[in-house]
């Protein structure tokens, strides 16, 4: 029943941060090898936009700049995006303040992250008229060294439209621009730090990524979702085999019940063994009389662990009974669930082994004992 639950939550956890990630993360993004810029406007790039399976993609700059808005200061990743990006990701679905704007009336906005909010004291409940606009500084790239600070430093004013929520290292690392925006700020004309794919829905990730990777061929990378956040979805996997095994090794302590049981029963019956050996009964069958018995408490327990750990995990999908302390700062009000057949395979087939091994020790040693003391007798 515990694993069955704490699996269980693990995965709706899981799920809730795969779907916040994939919100901002494109289907598949492609990057030069060598470098930090490219251009994208090649034949490859046609036929990649003309690829079945392929609906869009978007063109992104990024870099990072000094952002200061009235007296707060941070540093943060300026992200260029071409007019389509809304189509390509969700990212308008995360906006927990203001709108998803990035230009009107021939007038560039922002959108923010929470902790870049957070850290500048944005506030977008302020009428935008009496609203500061963002100072973003960045280096020149074109201009040769000087001694004259503003000269050598590109400045731009940007004001807020929306701010968005998705996590932590999202939220306080990125702002949202306008492409041609960016451009100007990092002084570049065409290049582009990278290409993120919309694929439809359905479409063969893998296979499309393959095509895309022959098309351009090795001076370009081109990463999934998975390989864009690597380094979170195997922590992800790994603490989920550090908590199952955790619970494992509580299962295992548990066992020793088993064990306790089949040798106070053994105990208990040793006479009704020396009498069904003098009857003729064979060795192997009483060995398997107990293992049977063994077998039955960890079947039954199992079983009965399965469904309600099944049914406490429908009533929080169902009714959402236990709720998360301060809730009103998550995304979600209540404890996430979801429940996957492999979980509740693996942990059938775990407790099925700890109990058979549990059952067979004390019938291995102890009922051989008594059996040989009996006969000696």
């Amino acid at each position: 029943m515990a694993l069955i639950v704490v699996l269980s939550v693990f995965n709706g956890f899981d799920n809730l941060i795969r779907s916040l990630f994939n919100s901002f993360s494109p289907d598949l993004q492609i990057t030069i090898v060598e470098g930090k810029t490219f251009e994208p406007g090649s034949e490859k790039f046609n036929k990649i936009r003309n690829l079945e399976g392929v609906v869009d993609f978007a063109e992104v700059l990024e870099d990072k700049a000094l952002l200061r808005y009235n007296k707060k200061q941070t540093i943060a990743t300026v992200k260029g995006v071409s007019e389509n990006f809304e189509e390509i990701t969700g990212v308008d679905s995360m906006i927990v303040a203001g709108n998803f704007q990035l230009s009107g009336k021939n007038e560039d906005y922002t959108i923010i992250g929470q902790g870049i909010a957070y850290f500048l004291n944005v506030n977008m409940n302020v009428n935008r008229n009496y609203q500061f606009p963002i100072a973003t500084y960045v280096p020149r790239r074109t201009r040769q060294a000087t001694m004259n600070p503003e000269q050598a430093i590109n400045k731009k004013y940007i004001f807020p439209s929306g701010i968005f929520s998705i996590e932590q290292n999202y939220d306080s690392k990125y702002i949202i621009v306008p492409l041609s925006f960016a451009r100007e700020l990092f002084e570049y004309s065409n290049e582009v730090s990278a290409i993120e794919v919309k694929l439809a829905n359905g479409a063969n990730s893998k296979n499309i990524q393959a095509k895309i990777k022959k098309i351009l061929g090795p001076e370009f990378n081109v990463k999934n979702r998975y390989e864009q956040n690597e380094l979170f979805y195997k922590t992800m996997q790994s603490e989920k085999y550090v908590i199952f095994l955790i619970l494992v090794f509580i299962l295992v302590v548990a066992s020793f019940n088993v064990i306790g049981s089949l040798t106070m029963l053994i105990l208990e019956k040793k006479f009704d063994i020396s009498t069904l050996r003098s009857l003729g009964t064979d060795l192997s069958v009483i060995k398997k009389v107990f293992l049977y018995e063994g077998c039955l408490i960890s079947v039954i327990g199992a079983i009965i662990g399965l469904i309600t750990g099944l049914f406490i995990c429908w009533l929080q999908i169902k009714y959402k009974l236990i709720k998360l302390q301060g809730s009103g700062t998550f995304i979600i009000d209540a404890y996430p669930v979801s429940i996957e057949i492999s979980d509740i395979i693996a942990v059938l087939f775990v407790v099925f082994l700890i109990g058979l091994i549990a059952a067979w020790y004390p019938i291995r040693y102890i009922t051989k004992r008594f059996i040989v003391q009996s006969e000696r007798l």
